[in-house]
């Protein structure tokens, strides 16, 4: 009896994947029929729909699904939310933590859903700078808070692997809105998503 793993992709676009990912192969020199990569061009064409189905997914959505009236305006941070990306323009991960915080004005949504929106614009070909600034925007557009804050760390295997080769860099981008434009509020931010409470 064999293994069957079920999983639902979009056919059409699998199988032109999968023709292109196997002329790839072919192009740098393998032998797409040999027995280790007989499947690896139908796996490639899977592995790249679920890594950019962020364009499928509505953050905005997301957020309102558990939008919840709430009289607080303290800061609420969801820190180290694990990122994985793709960089546009070689298509090589990038991958690190993203640090979200916002200030209440009235309305705050289910803290998993800051997690999934870093998700939403993730799985997608990126820039980490424009990543950091889609994140803001959504939960500002959404929740309309007092204000709010993204910080992204993230290492770039377009640095490491190719170009400069340079395996310890860590990239970090930060957008901050409202009231995280002031120095106190953005300072206690930096305090707290750099100190180890837990």
């Amino acid at each position: 009896m064999g293994y069957k793993k079920i999983e639902q992709y979009d056919e059409e676009i699998t199988a032109a994947l999968t023709g292109n990912y196997r002329q790839s192969l072919d192009l740098l020199g393998e032998d797409p029929n040999r027995e280790g990569l007989l499947k690896t061009p139908e796996r490639v064409a899977k592995a790249m729909q679920f890594l950019t189905q962020g364009y499928d997914m509505d953050a905005h959505a997301i957020l309102n699904s558990a939008k919840f009236h709430e009289p607080v305006s303290e800061m609420i941070l969801v820190k180290d939310i694990e990122l994985y990306s793709l960089c546009e323009h070689h298509m090589l991960p990038f991958f690190g933590k993203a640090h979200v915080a916002y200030i209440p004005n009235g309305w705050i949504t289910g803290l998993s859903k800051i997690a999934r929106v870093v998700d939403v614009y993730s799985r997608r070909l990126q820039v980490q700078e424009r990543l950091t600034t889609e994140i803001l925007h959504a939960i500002k557009e959404t929740l309309q808070p007092l204000g709010v804050a993204v910080v992204i760390e993230a290492s770039h295997l377009c640095m490491m692997m190719r170009g400069v080769q340079k395996q310890n860099s860590v990239t970090t981008t930060s957008a901050f809105w409202g009231e995280f434009e002031k120095n106190e509020t953005r300072s206690e931010f930096t305090k707290l998503i750099s100190s180890n409470l837990h």
